[in-house]
Protein backbone atom coordinates (compact mmCIF):
# COMPACT_ATOMS: atom_id res chain seq x y z
CA UNK A 1 0.00 0.00 0.00
CA UNK A 2 1.51 3.10 -1.08
CA UNK A 3 -0.10 5.02 2.00
CA UNK A 4 2.45 2.85 4.30
CA UNK A 5 4.76 5.37 6.55
CA UNK A 6 2.73 8.41 6.52
CA UNK A 7 3.04 10.81 9.28
CA UNK A 8 0.30 11.06 11.62
CA UNK A 9 -0.46 14.43 13.21
CA UNK A 10 -3.61 16.47 14.63
CA UNK A 11 -4.99 19.08 12.94
CA UNK A 12 -3.95 22.75 14.15
CA UNK A 13 -6.08 26.38 13.67
CA UNK A 14 -5.54 27.65 10.26
CA UNK A 15 -8.81 29.60 10.68
CA UNK A 16 -6.58 32.49 9.80
CA UNK A 17 -4.85 31.06 6.56
CA UNK A 18 -6.36 32.12 2.73
CA UNK A 19 -6.85 28.63 1.36
CA UNK A 20 -7.65 27.63 -2.40
CA UNK A 21 -8.18 24.30 -3.79
CA UNK A 22 -7.32 24.20 -7.53
CA UNK A 23 -9.44 20.49 -9.12
CA UNK A 24 -9.57 19.31 -12.24
CA UNK A 25 -12.51 18.24 -14.05
CA UNK A 26 -11.60 14.75 -15.83
CA UNK A 27 -12.85 11.38 -13.44
CA UNK A 28 -15.99 12.68 -12.05
CA UNK A 29 -16.38 10.27 -9.03
CA UNK A 30 -12.60 10.50 -8.18
CA UNK A 31 -12.25 14.24 -8.49
CA UNK A 32 -15.53 14.40 -6.13
CA UNK A 33 -13.75 12.27 -3.68
CA UNK A 34 -10.65 14.14 -4.00
CA UNK A 35 -12.52 17.58 -3.26
CA UNK A 36 -14.20 16.37 -0.68
CA UNK A 37 -11.54 14.82 1.38
CA UNK A 38 -9.46 18.49 0.54
CA UNK A 39 -12.46 20.26 1.84
CA UNK A 40 -12.98 17.74 4.89
CA UNK A 41 -9.21 18.38 5.97
CA UNK A 42 -9.80 22.22 5.65
CA UNK A 43 -12.93 21.81 8.09
CA UNK A 44 -10.91 19.82 10.48
CA UNK A 45 -7.98 22.81 9.98
CA UNK A 46 -10.80 25.16 10.71
CA UNK A 47 -10.21 26.88 7.44
CA UNK A 48 -14.12 27.86 6.94
CA UNK A 49 -14.30 28.69 3.62
CA UNK A 50 -11.40 27.82 1.16
CA UNK A 51 -12.18 29.30 -2.65
CA UNK A 52 -12.81 26.36 -5.07
CA UNK A 53 -11.52 26.99 -8.45
CA UNK A 54 -12.10 24.17 -11.31
CA UNK A 55 -9.84 24.04 -14.35
CA UNK A 56 -10.34 20.98 -17.16
CA UNK A 57 -7.74 18.80 -16.52
CA UNK A 58 -4.40 18.19 -14.67
CA UNK A 59 -2.25 19.73 -17.01
CA UNK A 60 -3.65 22.99 -16.37
CA UNK A 61 -3.46 23.08 -12.50
CA UNK A 62 -0.01 25.00 -12.35
CA UNK A 63 -1.19 27.92 -14.12
CA UNK A 64 -4.62 28.18 -12.31
CA UNK A 65 -2.30 27.34 -9.07
CA UNK A 66 0.25 30.24 -9.78
CA UNK A 67 -2.82 32.50 -10.10
CA UNK A 68 -4.03 31.86 -6.59
CA UNK A 69 -0.84 31.96 -5.34
CA UNK A 70 0.24 35.01 -6.53
CA UNK A 71 -3.36 36.76 -5.57
CA UNK A 72 -2.23 36.44 -1.74
CA UNK A 73 -3.30 32.58 -1.04
CA UNK A 74 -1.24 31.23 2.18
CA UNK A 75 -1.80 27.71 0.75
CA UNK A 76 -3.09 26.26 -2.41
CA UNK A 77 -3.92 22.69 -2.53
CA UNK A 78 -3.97 20.85 -6.30
CA UNK A 79 -6.00 17.66 -7.21
CA UNK A 80 -6.08 16.22 -10.14
CA UNK A 81 -6.05 12.31 -11.58
CA UNK A 82 -3.78 10.95 -14.58
CA UNK A 83 -4.54 7.45 -15.60
CA UNK A 84 -1.99 5.72 -17.48
CA UNK A 85 -3.27 4.39 -21.57
CA UNK A 86 -1.45 3.44 -23.82
CA UNK A 87 0.19 7.15 -25.44
CA UNK A 88 2.88 8.88 -23.56
CA UNK A 89 0.11 11.14 -23.34
CA UNK A 90 0.26 10.07 -19.55
CA UNK A 91 4.07 10.63 -18.83
CA UNK A 92 3.50 14.23 -20.48
CA UNK A 93 0.98 15.09 -18.18
CA UNK A 94 2.14 13.73 -14.93
CA UNK A 95 5.93 15.66 -15.68
CA UNK A 96 4.12 18.59 -16.28
CA UNK A 97 1.81 18.98 -13.73
CA UNK A 98 4.71 17.80 -10.96
CA UNK A 99 7.53 20.25 -12.64
CA UNK A 100 4.65 23.44 -12.56
CA UNK A 101 2.83 23.52 -9.00
CA UNK A 102 6.80 22.57 -7.60
CA UNK A 103 7.57 25.75 -9.46
CA UNK A 104 5.00 27.56 -8.10
CA UNK A 105 5.38 26.74 -4.32
CA UNK A 106 9.17 28.02 -5.07
CA UNK A 107 8.89 30.35 -7.17
CA UNK A 108 6.32 32.13 -4.89
CA UNK A 109 7.28 30.42 -1.70
CA UNK A 110 3.50 29.30 -1.07
CA UNK A 111 2.94 25.70 -0.30
CA UNK A 112 1.14 23.65 -2.93
CA UNK A 113 -0.59 20.46 -1.81
CA UNK A 114 0.08 18.02 -4.42
CA UNK A 115 -3.20 16.07 -4.84
CA UNK A 116 -2.80 14.74 -8.02
CA UNK A 117 -2.81 11.15 -8.66
CA UNK A 118 -0.91 9.16 -11.69
CA UNK A 119 -2.60 5.79 -11.62
CA UNK A 120 -2.04 3.09 -13.68
CA UNK A 121 -6.00 2.11 -14.00
CA UNK A 122 -8.99 3.45 -12.37
CA UNK A 123 -9.28 1.05 -9.40
CA UNK A 124 -5.88 2.80 -8.41
CA UNK A 125 -7.76 5.67 -8.56
CA UNK A 126 -10.64 5.10 -6.98
CA UNK A 127 -8.71 3.57 -4.34
CA UNK A 128 -6.51 6.44 -3.36
CA UNK A 129 -9.99 8.94 -4.14
CA UNK A 130 -11.30 9.09 -0.50
CA UNK A 131 -14.86 7.20 -1.55
CA UNK A 132 -16.03 4.72 0.63
CA UNK A 133 -14.19 1.69 1.08
CA UNK A 134 -11.05 3.54 -0.49
CA UNK A 135 -8.08 2.68 1.18
CA UNK A 136 -6.73 6.20 0.98
CA UNK A 137 -7.74 9.37 0.78
CA UNK A 138 -4.92 11.71 -0.75
CA UNK A 139 -7.24 14.90 -1.25
CA UNK A 140 -7.50 14.50 2.52
CA UNK A 141 -3.86 14.11 2.82
CA UNK A 142 -2.65 17.05 0.72
CA UNK A 143 -4.63 19.72 1.74
CA UNK A 144 -3.17 18.76 5.38
CA UNK A 145 0.60 18.90 4.19
CA UNK A 146 -0.73 22.38 2.83
CA UNK A 147 -1.78 23.84 5.39
CA UNK A 148 0.94 22.02 7.82
CA UNK A 149 3.89 23.44 5.48
CA UNK A 150 1.58 26.62 5.63
CA UNK A 151 2.11 26.69 9.27
CA UNK A 152 5.94 26.10 9.66
CA UNK A 153 6.31 28.99 6.67
CA UNK A 154 4.49 31.17 8.98
CA UNK A 155 6.86 30.41 11.61
CA UNK A 156 10.37 31.12 9.98
CA UNK A 157 8.60 34.16 8.66
CA UNK A 158 8.15 35.03 12.35
CA UNK A 159 11.60 34.55 13.21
Amino acid sequence: MSGAGAPRSAPVDCSDLRVAIVAASWHDVVMQGLLDGALRACADHQVAEPRVVRVPGSFELPVAAQALAAAGYDAVVALGVVVRGGTPHFDYVCAAATDGLTRVALDHTVPVGFGVLTCDDEAQALDRAGLEGSSEDKGYEAAAAALATARVLGEVRAG
